[in-house]
This record gives structure tokens, C-alpha cells and sequence, in this order.
């Protein structure tokens, strides 16, 4: 790793100060207990080294979560930015796209074609075909190699539970839900059926018509709805006691997705002193196809006397993007993009030692069109282009006291990438090339228990991420439509992050604090080339900085408040000029109150959601005017009500009254407003 100027560290020594004056609250209301994320081995959340959230099932019917992203609003250090209603983007401390990693049962979802800044990806994940999602923060790259830089998220499917039936099972559900402000339907019905300790099969499938929203300013925003189809399959066989066979099958189906700021549907924003300007595009539409199938082998009480449990997976993922554009000139571009990757992930447990391999290899077919012509410089990536990535890693667990242990990792990585059809814009014929990277990432991570009501964590762990596809041969539109371009010679970007955190757990009360520092080295960024579009280079250094906290107090038997707070802040220098990065979250935090009837079959929470006005931006950020407003973007105080009702043992409904006062408000860096006035109505039945 290059040089690290250590004298910035005073203001991760600022930020712990200030975090002692800041109280807040765990983000859900019910966490389950369990988490495999953190260091691949099943620990409880608090035993981990790592600021970690988990959501259950229940969590996202219980929050009325209509998309994945939805699932982290009330996480603290996470922004949600939507460029339209169907791409949402987490960022995470900071981060989002592809320098987050994101996985599905463990299999990177991440491939070589992700483009810079917010992606549309994440959005490609059924929240109702979950049956629990994981968070580490600031995990760095030991355990799950390149683009685990801001955060990892796991997201774990439905599974049959045929170990836990009696005989021959059969069971099922249905879900319906229903918005008032922009009319969406959204649909589920699953069915399990197996034989106890022998075998089980899961069916899902969900259908989404999500309408168009409305907000108070702008009234009804056409062409925000989208409609989504999914199916889920797994099947689990019992090849011995402890020995399982899965196989599992998914795939989605995005039709018609608008970036409506950038089009004429875009009348533009006024709110006070700030406002945004109209979009000029005739059309902008994403239509979008991903599927994931996989086999994996887990044995879970190995008979080797040197492993106590490992897990064999093999996947194969199939992804279709195309976006087709017309300019207000009625100039029209068209992009496809067709991915197939295949993978393979070993881990294995030997006591205290975690270890294992992946490897990845992405096949991408790449076409650009102009007025109905094939052109190869609308390509968004290089044509019969491929990329592979392999990595073996270790983590070690040292428990040196009964209050004291550590967590020791390392990983080796390398990628590849090679490309037959380059063409970039102004040349005449295909250009072929490639490149390769390594790196050697190491982990250090502490956690030390001072009584049994309070926890110190913290320590250092390095992350990188290698040029991908879109970095080395993209050529993309962005930025009010600006035409962004790769460069094949950028190298890997380097990170270390510095966390230290505490947690206080008494009988009602909880308390958590963070404050993280990551360095930046060789980050790859997109620069102005002077002749009016934007190509990628690596910047000199930077950081990002933060303190997150999170509270909670169950003050009587029946009711439990909640708060959670953020604050973040960060620079990066390119040519020699210190400028801020892009989207950093303002001062953001919420409130909740939750009253729970001692039968339990009846909950009533009140949320308040606030964050403060950001004008601290980078300079390209600054010029994005049809997305963040002139002067920044103003702050917003959002009031909600969530309700649940269990009728019966298989009957259960959900009521949401969402930003009850119609507060005309935009999230920072998204394409559109958020919604106005709304209310839910979601039905479950079990069988």
C-alpha cells in the first residue's frame, strides 16, 4: 500500500470526542441473533469486532419495505439515493456501487461491468424473498476480496426447514400490499412442501406494478412507476446427518425503468431559495434481467479431524442491461450489455481458523446502436471482453483472555481482464488489450469486554478494489448526460480503515458509538477531459471520516424508544486540488416510539426521519443541477406511523401512514423527490 499521511489521524481522535456527546439507537426493533457475514462462521452480533446491523423477515414487512434498498433507511451512516424509483443505491460510510459488495447466499453479485457511482444492481433483489439481511461496515477485503470497501451486505434467501418438520410437511404464504400515492401493487405467494430430515422444496414468486409517484411540489412525476417480476426455487436434500445438498435458482425481470431527472417529464424542483433544472431527454429506459443458480454441498459436522465444517458452492449468473436514450435533438443511443459469470467459493472451519477460496470468471458481450445502427463506440463496456478474479483467504481468532480476543486475516488476490472489442470514440476499428492486478490485503480487529454491560471494539483493516471493465474500456452517460470514458491503464484503488466503537448494554438500555476513518489511495475517479465529457483516472488521496451511534431504551414493559444519529465528511485530491467527495450524507438521524401490546399480537410505531441541508459539495456534483439542487440540497424533517395487527395465528396486517405532513423533500443526490403523503396496506397469510 502507498504512503499514508498518519498526521490526519487527529481527526479521528475529533470525531470520538464528539461522538461521546451524541446518543442514538439500533436501527430495528428486533434483531435477529445470529450472523455469518462478519467473519463467515455463525457468532452473535455483539461478539463481533465489526459495526454489524441485521434485518429479519419480519423486519421488512414490519418497515413496509417495497425494494432492497428501502431496507437500510433507518440504518445510521447509510444514504439512499435514487436516481429514479427503481435504482436505488446505498451509500455506505460514504461509499456505494461497486465499491460496496454485495452477495446473495455468499456469491458475489458484483461483476466487472458495474459502472462508477450509484447503480441500479442493488435493486435487483426481491426483499420479500428474504429471510434475513447482513451488514458489516468498514470490513475491508480479507474475507470477500475486491469492492468490500464502505460495506459488505449478505443477503440470505427462504429456506424449506426440513430439518426442523415433523414427517411430511406442507406449508405456504401469500403477501399483498397496496400504495396509496402512486397506486403500486405488489404481490407474493410461496409454498414449501418435503419430508422431514430428508428433503425440502421451496416455490416463490412475486409480481410488482409499481405507479407513479406523487409529492406535493411536483404533483404526480410521470413515468416513475416500473413493473418487476420474480421467481425464486430451492431445493435441499439431505445427503446425511450433518451433510446438505442445495440447489437454488432465481431470476428477476425490470421492465421500463425511467431516469426521470434527466428527461422533459422533469419539470424541475423549486424549494425556497434552491431549485433544480428540467430534464431535456425524449426518453430514458432501463430494462433489466438477472438470475442467479447455484449448488452448494455444507457439511456442518465434518468427520475430518482438521475441519469442522466446510461449504462447497459452484453458481452461474446470467445478467441483460440495455438503456435506450433519445436526446432532445432526437438523436437516439442504444446499450446492451449481456454478463454470464461463473463461480466457485470454498470455506472451511478448523477451530478458531476460518480459511477458503473463491474464483470468478465474467464473459461479456457489449453492443452500442445510433439511430438504429450498430456503432461500436456506443459500446458501454469493450465487446467479447472477459475479466477473472481468484483470491484465498484466512481469519484466525485469538482468544487471549476470557475478556479479550482477536481476529487476524489475510487474503491474496488476483484479477485479470482482456478485451477484444475497444473501439473508443473517434477511431476506427477495434482495439484489443488487457491488464492484471494483485493484492495482499491484512486485517487486524480487536474486541475486548471490560464488564458484562460494556464492549470495546475496533482495529485496522485494508481494502482494494481493481479496475473493472467500466473503468478500463466504459463509456457511459452521466452527469446531466455527459459522456464518461475509461482509460485502460488506471491501477487498483487501496483503502484502510481505522474503526473504534463501543457498546453499553444494561437491562433496558442500550448504547452503541462508531467512529470510523478510511484512508484513500490511487481511488479511481472521473475527471473533466476538456473537450466536454468526463474519463477516469486515479486520484492522489483522500479520506472519509465519520461517527455513527445508535440507542435504545425499552423504558416499560410495552414501550421501547429508538434514535440513531450519523455524521461524515470527506476530501479526496486530484491533480494537486483538494475537493470534496461526492455525496457525502449530511447530519441525518431519526426517532422512534414503539408501543407493543402484552399479547404481542398488536405493535403501533411512530418514526420521525430528519436530515440536515448539505451544501458541501464536489465540484462535479455541484454542476449535476437536474439532480442536486442550486445551493445543495435542504434539509427535511419526515414524520411516519406503522402499524401491525396479527388477526389471527395465520393472519396478520400491516398499516403505514408515511410522511404524514406531505413534506415536500428530495434524499440528497437522487433523481426525484421522495414520496408525499402515502399510506400502505399489507395483508399476510399463512397455510
Amino acid at each position: 500500500m502507498k504512503k499514508i499521511d498518519f498526521a490526519r489521524i487527529h481527526i479521528l481522535c475529533a470525531s470520538l470526542v464528539n461522538s461521546l456527546l451524541v446518543t442514538q439507537v439500533r436501527a430495528q426493533e428486533t434483531l435477529p441473533e445470529l450472523v455469518v457475514t462478519g467473519n463467515r462462521s455463525s457468532q452473535t452480533i455483539d461478539d463481533l469486532p465489526y459495526t454489524s446491523d441485521l434485518l429479519s423477515a419480519d423486519d421488512l414487512l414490519n418497515n413496509a419495505t417495497p425494494t432492497l434498498p428501502d431496507a437500510f433507511i433507518a440504518i445510521p451512516g447509510i444514504l439512499i439515493q435514487k436516481t429514479t424509483t427503481g435504482h436505488g443505491s446505498p451509500y455506505i460510510r460514504g461509499f456505494t456501487g461497486r465499491q460496496n459488495l454485495l452477495l446473495q447466499d455468499g456469491i458475489r453479485l458484483n461483476n466487472s461491468t458495474w459502472r462508477e457511482g450509484p447503480v441500479q444492481y442493488w435493486n435487483t433483489l426481491d426483499p420479500f424473498a428474504l429471510n434475513q439481511i447482513e451488514l458489516i461496515k468498514s470490513q475491508g477485503s480479507v474475507l470477500y476480496g475486491s469492492d468490500a470497501i464502505g460495506g459488505t451486505v449478505n443477503t440470505l434467501s427462504q429456506e424449506t426447514g426440513f430439518r426442523d418438520e415433523n414427517g411430511v410437511f406442507s406449508r405456504g404464504s401469500s403477501l399483498y400490499r397496496f400504495d396509496t400515492n402512486s397506486g403500486s401493487h405488489v404481490g407474493r405467494v410461496e409454498q414449501a412442501i418435503g419430508e422431514a430430515n430428508q428433503w425440502g422444496l421451496l416455490l416463490g414468486y412475486s409480481k410488482k406494478n409499481f405507479g407513479d409517484i406523487r409529492d406535493s411540489a411536483l404533483g404526480r412525476m410521470k413515468n416513475t412507476g416500473y413493473q418487476e417480476e420474480n421467481f425464486d426455487l430451492k431445493l435441499e436434500y439431505a445427503l446425511s446427518e450433518s451433510r446438505t445438498l442445495t440447489f437454488s435458482h432465481s431470476s428477476l425481470d425490470q421492465d421500463n425503468i425511467t431516469r426521470w431527472h434527466s428527461t422533459i417529464d422533469n419539470p424541475g424542483w423549486i424549494h425556497g431559495s434552491y431549485f433544480t433544472t428540467p430534464g431535456s431527454d425524449l426518453q430514458r429506459l432501463y430494462d433489466q434481467e438477472r438470475s442467479l443458480t447455484y449448488l452448494r454441498i455444507e457439511d456442518t459436522e465434518s468427520n475430518l479431524s482438521w475441519i469442522e465444517r466446510w461449504q462447497t458452492t459452484i453458481s452461474f449468473q446470467k445478467t441483460q442491461d440495455s438503456e435506450d436514450r433519445i436526446r432532445s435533438s432526437g438523436r437516439q443511443d442504444l446499450k446492451i450489455l449481456d454478463v454470464q459469470t461463473v463461480g466457485l467459493n470454498v470455506v472451511a472451519e478448523s477451530g478458531q481458523l476460518v480459511w477458503g477460496l473463491d474464483y470468478y470468471h465474467d464473459e461479456v458481450s457489449s453492443e452500442g446502436y445510433r439511430d438504429g445502427n450498430l456503432r461500436a463506440s456506443n459500446r458501454p463496456v469493450a465487446d467479447d471482453a472477459h475479466y477473472d478474479s481468484a483470491g484465498i483467504f484466512a481469519n484466525y481468532t485469538i482468544q487471549s483472555s476470557e475478556n479479550l480476543r482477536y481476529d487476524l486475516g489475510a487474503r491474496f488476490s488476483y484479477m485479470e481482464a482482456g478485451w477484444r472489442g475497444y473501439r473508443p470514440e473517434g477511431t476506427l476499428e477495434d482495439q484489443t488489450g488487457g491488464n492484471s492486478w494483485e493484492d495482499l490485503s491484512l486485517s487486524a480487529r480487536t474486541l475486548y469486554e471490560l464488564d458484562q454491560t460494556w464492549s470495546l471494539f475496533g482495529g485496522l483493516s485494508q481494502a482494494f478494489r481493481a479496475p473493472n471493465l467500466d473503468d478500463l474500456t466504459g463509456q457511459q452517460f452521466s452527469l446531466n448526460g455527459l459522456n464518461s470514458n475509461g482509460s485502460p491503464n488506471v491501477d487498483s484503488e487501496n483503502y484502510l480503515t481505522a474503526e473504534i466503537g463501543s457498546r453499553h448494554q444494561w437491562d433496558e438500555l442500550s448504547l452503541n458509538i462508531s467512529n470510523y476513518y478510511t484512508w484513500i489511495e490511487n481511488g479511481i475517479t472521473r475527471v473533466e477531459d476538456g473537450a466536454g465529457g468526463l474519463i477516469t483516472k486515479n486520484g492522489n488521496q483522500g479520506a472519509i471520516y465519520g461517527t455513527e451511534a445508535v440507542l435504545t431504551w425499552e423504558f416499560h414493559p410495552q414501550w421501547k424508544l429508538s434514535a440513531h444519529a450519523a455524521w461524515q465528511d470527506g476530501h479526496q485530491t486530484i491533480d494537486g486540488v483538494k475537493d470534496t467527495i461526492r455525496r457525502m450524507h449530511p447530519l441525518m438521524g431519526g426517532t422512534s416510539v414503539t408501543w407493543t401490546h402484552p399479547s404481542e399480537k398488536l405493535w403501533i410505531s411512530s418514526r420521525v426521519t430528519a436530515a440536515r441541508h448539505q451544501n458541501n459539495l464536489s465540484r462535479l456534483a455541484a454542476s449535476d443541477t437536474q439532480r442536486i439542487p442550486i445551493h445543495g440540497t435542504p434539509g427535511y424533517l419526515v414524520a411516519s406511523i406503522f402499524a401491525g395487527w396479527q388477526v389471527r395465528e395465520n393472519f396478520n396486517v400491516g398499516l403505514g401512514l408515511e410522511n404524514l405532513f406531505d413534506e415536500d423533500y428530495r434524499v440528497h443526490g437522487s433523481g426525484q423527490n421522495a414520496t408525499g403523503f402515502n399510506s400502505t396496506l399489507s395483508v399476510k397469510i399463512d397455510w
